[in-house]
């Protein structure tokens, strides 16, 4: 009889442990499927520009920011789709001192704009999910604001951008890889919003470093 009153004792005390744990496992299991999502803190830098679009000559741009990018898709065509969006607090406009109506340089002289940005729409392509060497193709359209107006005085200082960019991301922890942007193209103007409607295609590179946040199925 003693004997029994003690299991008895000991299952009364452990019943309440067991129901917990049941109750935390029925909740994992009940928990909604996370997607893998990734932030990126990258920068830029145009080392050129050519005219196809845009006319401006003798401009750069440099910017630096945070991009998040969520997955859509994970095996479109064996290819993963991600929602892209991205601020940019700190971008800087180097453009001619003078210029004309539609940006083409008066005068030798740079002078440095600041300015900031911000992505609400765009999109990732990225192929071998999960190697260590994984190649991608991103579109993104943003909105610069200066803190003068851009390429022209007659200008805005609000402008559109389109930007695309060809590169790869390897992977080096477990948690965090390496962006490298190679090919990357930039056009911004301010969309006949004024009279003066200057723009400009850039070259550039990008550089980032991308920090995994959750992975399918679990977080971390």
């Amino acid at each position: 009889m003693r004997k029994l009153l003690l299991i008895l004792a000991f299952l009364g005390a452990t019943w309440p442990v067991i129901a917990q744990d049941a109750e935390l496992v029925h909740r994992s299991e009940s928990l909604p499927h996370l997607k893998p999502a990734e932030i990126i803190y990258e920068g830029f830098i145009s080392y050129g520009n050519y005219r196809v679009f845009g006319a401006a000559e003798d401009v750069k741009l440099q910017a630096t920011g945070v991009e998040l990018d969520r997955e859509l898709w994970p095996n479109f065509l064996h290819t993963r789709v991600d929602a892209v969006c991205e601020v940019l607090p700190v971008v800087l406009l180097t453009q001619p001192k003078r210029a004309d109506l539609w940006g083409d340089p008066l005068s030798k002289t740079r002078r440095l704009v600041p300015g900031a940005g911000i992505t609400p729409v765009g999109f990732r392509l990225l192929w071998r999910d999960g190697k260590r060497v994984m190649p991608y193709f991103e579109a993104k359209g943003s909105v610069f604001g200066f803190s003068q107006k851009a390429l022209s005085p007659d200008a805005t200082y609000e402008n559109w951008s389109f930007h695309l960019t060809q590169g790869v991301k390897v992977r080096i922890r477990d948690r965090y890889d390496v962006r490298l942007g190679l090919l990357s193209d930039l056009h911004f103007s301010n969309a006949f919003v004024v009279r003066s409607n200057p723009a400009v295609d850039l070259m550039n590179v990008e550089v980032g470093l991308v920090y995994h946040l959750r992975a399918a199925g679990r977080s971390f």
